[in-house]
């Protein structure tokens, strides 16, 4: 089964197929900062099951010195959406944007990252992996 995440006005989407590698609440700086919230919401899936990339994508590449990594992130040239990203330390895998997935489609994120940055009122399920 595929299915596509898309960007807040449609005109781009990434579409993969199988299940994530990892479903998960980030609370680094890094990710903050991209969503611009208390936290991003991942879904990793191996670069051998992205079906279908369509849409003008515009890429920002930055060094993440706190990971010591680069990171390429590709959004939607027209509206802005950051939509996914690859980074050179999981070079097999894409990293999306689940909130651009249609929703529940993920269902429950079972991993927290980076759980010493996040905020004091975020509340983490006991049911979760935390790193």
């Amino acid at each position: 089964m595929t299915i596509t995440a898309t960007c807040a006005c449609g005109a781009c989407s990434i579409g993969v197929s199988g299940t994530p590698v990892a479903h998960a609440v980030c609370h680094c700086d890094n990710c903050k900062r991209r969503t611009g919230s208390a936290f991003g919401l991942s879904a990793y899936f191996s670069s051998k099951d992205v079906v279908s990339i369509d849409g003008e994508t515009t890429v920002y590449a930055l060094h993440n010195k706190h990971r010591s990594e680069d990171q390429e992130r590709f959004f939607c040239k027209k509206c802005g959406s950051t939509l996914y990203w690859r980074t050179t330390s999981y070079p097999d895998f894409v990293g999306i944007a689940a909130g651009c997935f249609p929703r529940d489609t993920l269902g429950e994120p079972t991993l927290s990252a980076s759980s010493s940055e996040k905020l004091p009122w975020v509340a983490i399920p006991e049911s979760w992996r935390v790193t």
